[in-house]
C-alpha cells in the first residue's frame, strides 16, 4: 500500500504559485504604513479613471448578471506615466476589454505613487477590475455599487 502511495506522488507535479503581479518594496520601513499607502492609491487611480471616463461610468446598481468582468494589469513610473497594460483576466469580451484599455490610457498620466512603493526601477505593478453592463457601461470594483439581486 506504502508503495502504490508513493509511486502516486512521486508521479505528481506541483506548479509553484505565480509571481506576484504587484509587491512593496523590500527596503519599506513598515509594511502596514505601504499597505495603507497602496490602498490610497489604488483609490486615486480608480478615481482618475472613473473622472476621465464620464459617459462609460456606469451610475446606479449593477446588474444581476455582468455582461463581463475585466482585470487589468498595468505598471505605474515614479510621474504616473503608464509603462505598459494588459488583460490579466476576462471572460473573452474583446469589447469590454479594449473598453477597459482605452479608459486606463484616457486616464494618463495617474497620480504619482509615494515613492516608497516603487520598485527598485521605480515603478509599480496594479490590477484593476472593470465591471460592466450589458450596456457597456463600467464601474472599477473599489467605488461598485452592490449588484442587483433580481433581474428586471
Amino acid at each position: 500500500m506504502l508503495a502504490l502511495l508513493l509511486g502516486a506522488v512521486t508521479g505528481c507535479t506541483v506548479t509553484p504559485p505565480p509571481k506576484p503581479l504587484f509587491s512593496l518594496p523590500a527596503n519599506a520601513p513598515s509594511h502596514r504604513l505601504n499597505t495603507a499607502a497602496l490602498e490610497q492609491y489604488r483609490l486615486q487611480v480608480a478615481q482618475r479613471i472613473l473622472e476621465r471616463n464620464p459617459s462609460s461610468v456606469l451610475h446606479g446598481t449593477p446588474q444581476v448578471m455582468l455582461r463581463s468582468v475585466v482585470v487589468v494589469a498595468f505598471v505605474v513610473d515614479g510621474n504616473g506615466q503608464v509603462i505598459s497594460s494588459s488583460v490579466y483576466r476576462s471572460n473573452g469580451d474583446s469589447g469590454a476589454e479594449r473598453t477597459a484599455l482605452a479608459a486606463l490610457r484616457r486616464a494618463a498620466p495617474l497620480p504619482q505613487p509615494p515613492s516608497d512603493l516603487l520598485d527598485g526601477r521605480g515603478h509599480l505593478e496594479l490590477l484593476e477590475d472593470w465591471l460592466f453592463n450589458n450596456n457597456g457601461k463600467f464601474q472599477l470594483r473599489e467605488f461598485a455599487s452592490p449588484q442587483a439581486t433580481t433581474i428586471d
